[in-house]
């Protein structure tokens, strides 16, 4: 990739996005990090199409008006219109022609890639145990629950997140203009402007509408979404504050149940409330907290409904009490407390 000492703009910043590409892929070996040296040092221009390159990689949201930014896009015009005009025109091409314009394609074509493979992504997430409250970007405040990651991509059209495990509640700063997205596993919830909880378990994603209003769909691999509650107007359950959403993940089940929102938030605090949860349900959010993993061995035991506030680090207490109201024994085992049907 050594170049002649002077080359036009769209040759160096070609050969500066690919030398940006081959770093950020691991390594150089000693060839080749002698040939980027002695690139950089055959002219300034290299220097600094190389540091464009690398800003653009970085973050293309913060240089998008910058005026390199601006020059690679004037460039592009330029070049489709020197293209246009010559088709046109029925000028002769000479193959030193259509090769500049063809360098000088493949050198915007290479920026847009940088752009492209570029993943803004953030990811936030809590280990057993812990809680955490994050304020994005936008001021949208999520606050974390135990064993949660959510990773956020923003841009200056979308805010989009994702519940990769756990619960978080989303206090969204309202942008009609960009909708904000939750998507746990195969379920989609969009809102602009509202307060709501996403919580994903084994076989269910849960809503919980403290304000506002948000609408939830269920979006397959290809990206298709379909509504999975009624439209505003059509009869059938509607999601309102003070109530939860109940969807399967793994069949079309979805229902909605009243909640009590003040308890529904004891998780913030370390306590459990659960309130006719199935025992599978418990279990998962307990895990959360608890340093000893509580495994249901016998899927007979699974939908024992338990009731009362735990606190999450406290297992002992939730398997006593489980243990005392239904037929249910608990062992330890390898670190782990197993849960079983008791016969009589």
């Amino acid at each position: 990739m050594t170049a002649p000492a002077h080359q036009d703009h769209s040759q160096i910043d070609e050969q500066a996005a690919l030398w940006c590409l081959r770093l950020s892929e691991g390594r150089l070996d000693t060839d080749e990090r002698c040939e980027f040296d002695a690139w950089i040092a055959t002219d300034d221009a290299h220097a600094m199409a190389f540091e464009e390159a690398v800003a653009i990689w970085h973050g293309v949201e913060d240089v998008a008006d910058t005026p390199e930014m601006i020059r690679y896009r004037a460039e592009a015009v330029e070049s489709l219109r020197r293209a246009n005009a010559r088709r046109w025109a029925r000028t002769h091409w000479s193959m030193g022609g259509w090769g500049r314009a063809a360098a000088a394609f493949a050198a915007v074509l290479l920026v847009a890639m940088v752009y492209l493979l570029h993943d803004p992504m953030t990811s936030y997430s809590t280990g057993t145990g812990e809680r955490r409250v994050v304020m994005l970007d936008d001021g949208t405040r999520v606050t974390l629950d135990a064993a949660t990651q959510v990773n956020v991509r923003m841009d200056h059209n979308s805010r989009r997140l994702e519940l990769v495990s756990g619960r978080a509640k989303f206090d969204v700063a309202h942008d009609a203009m960009r909708p904000l997205s939750v998507l746990a596993r195969n379920r989609l919830t969009l809102a602009t402007g509202t307060s709501f909880s996403v919580e994903l378990l084994a076989e269910q994603m849960r809503v919980v509408l403290y304000e506002g209003r948000v609408e939830v769909m269920a979006q397959a691999k290809d990206g298709t979404r379909r509504t999975i509650l009624p439209v505003a107007g059509q009869p059938g359950p509607t999601l309102v504050p003070g109530s939860e959403l109940i969807a399967s993940t793994s069949a079309a089940t979805t229902r909605i149940a009243p909640t009590d929102v003040s308890r529904s938030l004891s998780w913030e605090s370390g306590q459990l409330t659960f309130d006719g949860e199935p025992l599978a349900v418990a279990v998962d959010r307990m895990n959360r907290d608890a340093r000893e993993k509580l495994v249901i061995s016998d899927p007979r035991i699974g939908a024992y409904v338990v009731n009362g506030v735990f606190l999450g680090a406290d297992a002992d207490a939730f398997v006593e009490g489980v243990c005392a109201l239904h037929p249910v024994q608990a062992r330890r085992e390898d670190g782990r407390i197993i849960l079983s049907y008791r016969a009589a």
